[in-house]
């Protein structure tokens, strides 16, 4: 029901005379993105939190050795889902600095219960054995058709995520699943429109039309949702809301999707 868990870290940290201590925890639009409020996660969904880590020690050489593993819970306390082992990290710190920022994903099986249930990320520095474990509590929704795993990339296929901060020039891939879609009953495909819009901060259309896409044909029967993207290039400053929405023609549903986008000038 659990699709196995990445987890990663970025380092920038020497060691801190408070001890190990894990902060600043938030749910994420992606790896790279910015606080997701928190809300139930449809199956299909992906839950990306984002935390620092202070007080790592760091080896003269620049490098931070420790472990992370992480946990998935139920309401009662159960164990869902567990690493089967710690992944071991050596990060290399070359900025100097006081905080690492720590990331943690899981996806959401389609065929998960809905429910309360609570990630678990415990981080343990190797060099004093030392170990903090945060704990982030998530809903996950009835299955039902949606727009879900919304992050932004630098690539089209996703493989290397960009944060929704960017500056004018750039441009990102708007990647996004849909999940849960009815089929027609004779052809066994979904017939689903996706667009997306660009809303300016005073709540305006930055376009007279969305960019809209329909699919279909080409889904495998044994699949419950399929991924798409949209390309966004940055073309001015502001504060964005990219606003996706998909229609389900056969089953008469709609979802919207919401990610906010902030563009700034290049520093230089």
């Amino acid at each position: 029901m659990w699709t196995p868990i990445a987890i990663a870290a970025l380092a920038l940290a020497p060691a801190q005379p408070g001890g190990l201590t894990l902060s600043n925890v938030r749910n994420t639009y992606g790896e790279l993105g910015g606080v997701r409020p928190e809300g139930k996660l449809l199956p299909g969904d992906v839950l990306f939190v984002g935390f620092d880590i202070e007080g790592i020690t760091v080896a003269p050489d620049g490098k931070a050795e420790y472990s992370m593993a992480i946990e998935v819970v139920g309401k009662a306390g159960e164990v869902v889902w567990k690493d089967k082992e710690p992944i071991e990290k050596v990060d290399f710190i070359p900025l100097g600095g006081s905080k690492i920022p720590g990331k943690a994903f899981i996806t959401i099986g389609l065929d998960q219960p809905a429910g309360a249930y609570t990630l678990k990320v415990t981080v343990t520095d190797k060099a004093t054995k030392a170990a903090k474990t945060l704990e982030r509590k998530f809903e996950v929704a009835p299955r039902d058709f949606g727009i879900a795993a919304v992050f932004a990339s630098v690539d089209e296929r996703g493989t290397i995520p960009a944060p929704t901060t960017g500056i004018v020039g750039q441009s990102v891939f708007i990647q996004f699943g849909v999940v849960t879609f009815a089929r027609d009953p004779a052809k066994k495909q979904p017939d689903v429109q996706v667009e997306m819009a660009v809303i300016d901060e005073a709540g305006k259309p930055t376009l007279a039309k969305p960019v809209t896409f329909a699919l279909s044909g080409g889904v495998d029967e044994k699949d419950g949702g399929f991924t798409l993207r949209f390309l966004l290039p940055m073309t001015r400053t502001g504060k964005f809301t990219v606003r996706l929405k998909a229609t389900d023609k056969i089953a008469n549903k709609s979802a919207t999707f919401d990610l906010p986008l902030v563009i700034v000038p290049s520093a230089n």
